[in-house]
């Protein structure tokens, strides 16, 4: 009864206030001079929305950057002592180095599989199959996509049947390749935590890329061909330059994912191994050690992190709009 409900107030309920919010703003704004409409109408048909900013974002945050300066109980003003624990302690700092490595290696790698399939895929008559079976990895959910890896990267030791997609393979076309402990091994574990969010990410800059290619006239490219450049100069020389604003997109959306990754690695290992990334250690501070106050703080250095990438995607929307 209480589903139903609440399946009643989002499907009806919801859409009539809005359109009762609606007829009572204009109304009002009948009541005032006629100069003055134009000026308020924006205000408050934006009210709704920004009170819901103000109460389940600014507020949040706001409190969250008070509860990083408290102790675990949020009781006793301990300073920046949260901090100076998330810079020293080191297991937080083998944390702020895999942090490091995904936010190097992850947009990077994805942008260029993204940039390589939406080029290859431009070319081909089978373009929209080849770019389904690309793109069906962003249809499953990260912790889906967690799920199947940890399956196929299942380890036995050697002389055990491999149940683990990826070892049985290799063993079967590789002679003499033994097994490899792929998420317990430190070596190489986080860079196959990063191939499997490349998995997924790939699908969604190559869909993004493809748009931006295909937004380029034709015309440009003819020309250059007809002047005697040959593909990899029209590459490098044309399409890439073209194509800045969308790589911009697409490494900054890639860059925010490297900064707050945790599905794949919480389902993965679980930060075992030293796989841990900030967002999966402040879970455990939060739920696993009650540390109230260092996972506030870790959660501000992620916001902080990300407000520099931000700022630089708005200037550079801001500028493509002043050329347009």
């Amino acid at each position: 009864m209480n589903t139903l409900l609440m399946v009643l107030i989002a499907v009806v309920g919801v859409p009539a206030v809005t359109v009762a919010y609606v007829v009572v703003i204009e109304r009002l704004l009948g009541f005032l001079p006629q100069p003055l409409q134009p000026r308020l109408r924006p205000w408050l048909w934006l009210a709704p929305a920004l009170a819901f900013l103000l109460v389940f974002l600014i507020y949040p945050m706001l409190q969250t950057a008070r509860l990083s300066l408290y102790d675990q109980n949020s009781t006793r003003f301990v300073s920046l002592d949260n901090y100076i624990y998330a810079f020293t302690h080191p297991e937080i700092l083998i944390t702020l180095r895999n942090n490091l490595l995904w936010l190097i290696l992850f947009p990077l790698l994805s942008l260029v599989l993204g940039l390589i399939t939406a080029v290859l895929f431009d070319r081909v008559h089978y373009e929209s199959v080849a770019k389904a079976v690309v793109f069906l990895p962003m249809a499953i959910s990260a912790v889906a996509a967690g799920v199947i890896w940890k399956l196929m990267l299942e380890y036995r030791p050697p002389g055990l049947p491999q149940i683990g997609t990826i070892n049985a393979l290799l063993t079967a076309l590789i002679p003499g390749f033994q097994p490899q402990a792929w998420l317990t091994n430190q070596a190489i574990n986080n860079l196959v935590l990063i191939g499997v969010a490349l998995w997924t990410a790939t699908g969604f800059n190559m869909v993004i890329l493809s748009a931006g290619l295909k937004s380029i006239p034709v015309e440009i490219l003819e020309a250059a061909r007809i002047d005697g450049a040959n593909e990899w100069q029209i590459f490098w020389r044309i399409t890439i330059p073209m194509l800045s604003s969308t790589i911009t997109v697409v490494l900054t959306t890639q860059i925010i994912a490297a900064i707050k990754v945790f599905d794949i690695v919480y389902v993965l290992t679980n930060g075992l191994y030293d796989t841990e990334v900030l967002a999966n250690r402040m879970y455990r501070e939060l739920f696993q050690f009650q540390q109230s106050g260092r996972a506030s703080a870790i959660a501000v250095m992620l916001l902080l992190a990300i407000i520099p990438i931000m700022l630089r995607n708005i200037r550079e929307f801001a500028r493509q709009e002043a050329i347009r």
